[in-house]
């Protein structure tokens, strides 16, 4: 078993990235805004003149912290194996539309799912004044590597209520989707290769589990936040399936104080995509 639970606590060398207008508004359009392109809320995301930054852009800068993974003493494994179980990011400022951050990190956690191993990195984005931008919690599911006998890790939470929802948004998918959203980092050819997209047990290349995880973003940010990017201060997700470039994403949401709880469907298959979510509010 090549991951030793004995990492957790290791530090993870992260890098610089610089982002700019251009980037974020590239961003907001892999996430499908701009539809219709005269609103004023869809101009918001896709030109400079008022740009504001939806928040689920904080995962971009700290994604390619994770291929530093595999060099680190106790956590050699075959990355084919691997699958993104949940995401956790927590938003410590307003993010601006252009910056330079230093992100770094840790393994915060490893747990033993008795046919896999959860791999848990926490990774904090520094402006150039030192100040922390964002903190990401990547949930890495290892196949193949569990069976120790550690600690299974903790529950999931932010499960939904009974009542129906308060409020349903139905967010339609383009085919070129992941193709677009790719340009972001995430430049796996499961996204965009349908040679190796079958070869991942797909008949098409999907869509992004981090695109899914912006689009329910910007659903609850523009239907039940007024638009108003500042006021995510958390957003919390566990990715259950996978949508299909061009699919519907039906998002569910249930506000219970500060926090608006979240599930997300494909419509036109019925199938989860994101469960246990939540965004907490400032």
């Amino acid at each position: 078993m090549p991951i030793d639970p004995n990492a957790v606590g290791a530090a993870i060398a992260g890098g610089s990235f610089t982002w700019d207008r251009d980037r974020i508004i590239l961003y907001h359009l892999g996430l499908g805004a701009g539809n219709p392109q005269t609103d004023a809320n869809e101009l918001a995301y896709t030109y400079e003149k008022n740009l504001k930054v939806l928040p689920s852009w904080g995962v971009i800068p700290a994604f390619g912290a994770m291929g530093n993974l595999g060099s680190l003493p106790g956590m050699q494994f075959n990355p084919a194996l691997l699958l993104h179980g949940e995401q956790d990011l927590e938003i410590h400022r307003a993010i601006p539309v252009a910056a330079t951050v230093n992100t770094s990190g840790k393994v915060a956690g490893i747990y033993d799912k008795g046919k896999a191993a959860l791999v848990v990195l926490e990774m904090t984005s520094k402006d150039e004044a030192g100040n922390p931008l964002f903190t990401n919690r990547f949930s890495l599911f290892i196949r193949g590597e569990g069976g120790w006998g550690g600690e299974s890790g903790p529950k999931p939470g932010n499960e939904k209520p009974e009542r129906d929802p308060d409020l349903v948004v139905e967010s339609r998918t383009l085919p070129q989707q992941a193709l677009l959203y790719r340009l972001s980092g995430d430049k796996n050819p499961l996204h965009a290769d349908p040679e190796f997209s079958k070869l991942g047990g797909f008949d098409v290349p999907i869509l992004h589990g981090l695109c899914s995880y912006g689009v329910v973003c910007k659903a609850v940010v523009d239907n039940l936040l007024g638009g108003d990017t500042g006021k995510v201060a958390r957003y919390q997700a566990r990715f259950a399936g996978v949508v299909f470039p061009g699919e519907t994403i039906v998002t569910a949401m249930w506000k219970e104080g500060n926090t608006i709880l979240i599930d997300a469907k494909v419509k036109e298959r019925g199938l989860n995509v994101i469960s246990n979510a939540a965004i907490t509010t400032r």
